[in-house]
């Protein structure tokens, strides 16, 4: 959940165009404050060293959910404020009817899941033990059940389990028992 230095060595390029394909299929992009301050701060001057992906990136509709940030550089970013990820969810869709895409950002992911608006969740998986840092879940959070749609292995050892609600419209809600 950290800034993930270590990422880079399994970072390959199966990662890259998996990644690619994923950015490609989505309409957008939702984001929590922190996620996007490291994004904004990197991707507009990469796109002479990552190409197509860095313009996507830059060019896609981004939506921030913040109740500090009040305005955004980074090109076609809006600001959600408030806070309120269910009010977030609700605009984005709004405007977009396909894929939202939601990089990082924990504690919006973790609200997003606790209030039922996650469809799809893919996790990515490292073989490093990093030995400390921050939870994804959180202490409390609204249990809920995910069967496993697909298990996409790298040869770095990596490894992306993509997870769909138990029961089908649910959007993670649901009882685990």
């Amino acid at each position: 959940m950290e800034t993930p230095s270590w990422v880079g060595r399994y970072f390959d390029a199966e990662h890259a165009a998996y990644a690619h394909q994923q950015l490609l299929a989505s309409e957008a992009l939702l984001l929590g404050r922190t996620t996007y301050e490291i994004f904004a701060s990197s991707w507009p001057g990469l796109e002479d060293t990552e190409g197509d992906f860095a313009v996507r990136m830059n060019a896609m509709p981004k939506y921030v959910v913040s109740a500090t940030l009040s305005s955004a550089e980074w090109k076609n970013t809006t600001v959600l404020g408030g806070g309120d990820p269910a009010a977030a969810v609700a605009e984005v869709r709004r405007r977009h009817a396909g894929d939202v895409l939601v990089y990082g950002s924990g504690r919006l992911a973790d609200a997003l899941l606790g209030a039922g608006l996650v469809d799809e969740l893919k996790l990515w998986v490292h073989p490093v033990v990093v030995g400390a840092g921050r939870r994804l879940f959180r202490d409390g959070g609204t249990p809920s059940q995910w069967r496993l749609e697909e298990a996409v292995p790298f040869g770095s050892g990596g490894v992306v389990l993509d997870y769909r609600p138990q029961t089908p419209g649910t959007r993670g809600g649901g009882d685990p028992g």
